[in-house]
């Protein structure tokens, strides 16, 4: 049965096609983090792996009267294939938690989350200051130094809010879709 109303203890996820990472909240308290890797040649053989490693880490001691999950809502962003492999893989991880006894999903999108934390996106000047410290560069090469700087902007973030040390950015980012969950859970019902 669905809720609006937070979860006493929920697992917040960061999925993409090759990883889920993870953050277990329980009465506010950020608990465990971690990652799960995906394996298969293509993204069918990570699908069942996925669900087979989220049912079985869905039924760990930890877990227990868990069953409600956040997930990053699947955004469309240059690429149609790897969306729709990200829909494959965000479907098996949320099918597997349904069997594992997880009811309660909430969604919520990357922007809102980042925005939430205070990691909005870089400013124009912030770009150009950027750009004239690193001449030359493609424009791939830009973006992804972006990227990083909001990446590292949520670990510190994290460090801050909840004395966590992370060096990974995948599990820094479930903690930020935790903290917004937190927050916010009745927003990511809805």
């Amino acid at each position: 049965m669905m809720t609006d109303v937070r979860p006493a203890k929920f697992v917040a996820i960061d999925a993409s096609t090759n990883n889920l990472a993870f953050a277990l909240f329980s009465f506010g308290t950020l608990e465990m983090i971690g990652k799960i890797n995906f394996e298969g040649k293509d993204i069918y053989q990570k699908c069942i792996d996925a669900s087979q490693k989220v049912s079985a880490f869905l039924q760990h001691k930890n877990f227990i009267n868990t069953d409600s999950m956040i997930i990053e809502h699947t955004v469309f962003m240059n690429s149609p294939k790897t969306a729709a492999d990200l829909a494959l893989v965000q479907g098996s991880i949320i099918g597997a938690a349904g069997v594992s006894g997880i009811f309660n999903v909430a969604k919520v999108s990357p922007i809102t989350w980042q925005n939430y934390i205070g990691n909005k996106p870089l400013s124009k000047e912030e770009k150009l200051a950027i750009r004239s410290k690193n001449p030359g560069k493609s424009d791939a090469w830009y973006k992804s130094y972006e990227r990083n700087i909001r990446k590292e902007r949520t670990i510190r973030f994290i460090e801050v809010n909840y004395d966590k040390i992370i060096d990974d950015h995948d599990i820094a980012d479930a903690c930020g879709i935790g903290h917004w969950g937190l927050n916010n859970w009745s927003k990511g019902v809805s």
